[in-house]
């Protein structure tokens, strides 16, 4: 049985991503394994974890879309901006119609600019964002880009709101809870979140902890995913004996008829063995490969 794959777990709330991971490498019985994006303990959903071999992969899947369902709660301001923080302002809740709730939510689709929160695992000098403010320390934090592709009301019972969210890495849903709050005049914050999609993996797909105990270790190892699959947006090219035998030893392969330029991944004899660079002219560099 393989120990080189993605698991997709469902996460609950409650507990945080490392010690997910960690639970899991146990029920497993593999110790390589890493998580391709933090999902704060109070959010459940998607959380996509590589084990062995599939760790290198992991660099593309960080960078991936994300997609969550999220909940604000309108009219409490916390210091952290979700709902484990402090209040620290609470203001009336206009009589929001959808309507109201539509024309807000168009100024934050596309490329927007948003300051991270100071509860975050950002640097400034050297230390956590995180350490400072638990400090009671507040400092200027500049604006990043991120694009919001999808954002869509689901549900409006004041005062709260639910949306679903399609994002570019990097994007804080805590953040974007705290900007729509202010363009609504009354503030909000983060009261709950989802997580339903890691590009190209979607969270119907996910299996829970409790699902995964009722397994044996074979059994749960069998839900791995080849890692092939979260490179399924790169074209494949497929290689010889002979070729093959010369990209693991990191030699550049010349005269391919396939004429990609950039990423793809490379197969020997129908083996997916790892990731390589291509220059739009059939050469092929091999850039980070499986061990056989």
């Amino acid at each position: 049985m393989s120990t080189n794959g993605i698991l997709l777990l469902d996460k609950p709330p409650g507990i945080s991503s490392n010690a997910a991971l960690s639970r899991v490498k146990r029920l497993l019985g593999i110790k390589k394994a890493g998580h391709t994006g933090t999902l704060d303990p109070l959010a459940s959903g998607l959380l996509v974890l590589c084990f062995g071999e599939a760790t290198k992969v992991s660099a593309f899947l960080l960078d991936a879309d994300k997609g969550y369902e999220a909940e604000l709660h309108l009219g409490v301001t916390t210091d952290s901006e979700d709902a484990e923080g402090e209040i620290i302002a609470e203001r009336e809740v206009p009589a929001l119609d959808e309507a109201a709730i539509e024309a807000v939510l168009k100024r934050f689709r596309g490329d927007i600019e948003q300051v991270p929160p100071m509860y975050s695992a950002l640097k400034h000098k050297g230390q956590r964002l995180y350490e400072l403010a638990r400090k009671g320390e507040t400092v200027e934090r500049p604006p990043r880009a991120v694009t919001i592709r999808e954002l869509t009301l689901l549900d409006l019972e004041l005062p709260r709101v639910r949306l679903a969210v399609r994002c570019t890495k990097g994007t804080y849903i805590r953040s974007l809870a705290r900007d729509i709050g202010e363009a609504l005049d009354c503030g909000a914050h983060l009261s709950g979140l989802r997580r339903t999609l890691s590009a190209p993996f979607h969270v119907d797909a996910a299996v829970s902890f409790e699902a995964l105990d009722a397994l044996e270790r074979d059994q749960a190892r069998s839900l791995l995913l080849p890692p092939d699959r979260a490179l399924e947006h790169l074209p494949g090219v497929h290689l010889d004996a002979d070729q093959t035998r010369r990209a693991r030893h990191g030699q550049t392969i010349a005269g391919l008829s396939e004429v990609h330029e950039g990423s793809v991944r490379i197969y020997g004899e129908d083996t997916f063995i790892g990731i390589g660079e291509m220059d739009g002219q059939g050469r092929l560099r091999p850039k980070r490969l499986l061990a056989e």
